[in-house]
């Protein structure tokens, strides 16, 4: 699911921009040019709302960028969050596991160019049914 916010982008002095969310107070990100703001800002989106998901806190409803009062030196541009994709990167990234197996296990196991990640995650699969 997509969630659009509006965002506030202002143009920094020292170059650049800075990004926050006025229904989402500590939500903020930053970019050296506009689209970099703006890739940042939909990555910030995404994390905080995940974030208040895993939470159980329950979304401000998003206001319509038209009701938001501007701010001298901004501007107002809604930004697409997806928390399901942080959801998704988070849970099929890899762990990684020590584990400890017999000598002769292990030797056997390379000679035969055993990919040891592989073998015990075919294993884990079976063995939990998924």
């Amino acid at each position: 699911m997509k969630y659009l916010y509006p965002a506030f982008f202002r143009r920094l002095t020292s170059g650049g921009y800075s990004v926050d969310f006025p229904d989402l107070p500590g939500c903020i990100s930053a970019g050296d040019t506009l689209d970099e703001a703006l890739s940042m800002a939909r990555e910030a989106l995404s994390l905080h709302l995940f974030g208040m998901l895993e939470d159980g806190e329950t979304l401000p409803v998003a206001s319509d960028p038209s009701s938001v009062p501007p701010e001298q030196g901004s501007f107002i541009s809604p930004v697409e969050g997806r928390p399901e994709m942080v959801r998704d990167e988070i849970k099929n990234r890899s762990v990684k596991k020590t584990l400890t197996i017999p000598y002769w296990l292990n030797e056997a196991a390379e000679k035969e160019n055993i990919n040891f990640s592989q073998v015990l995650q075919e294993a884990l699969k079976e063995r939990i049914e998924v």
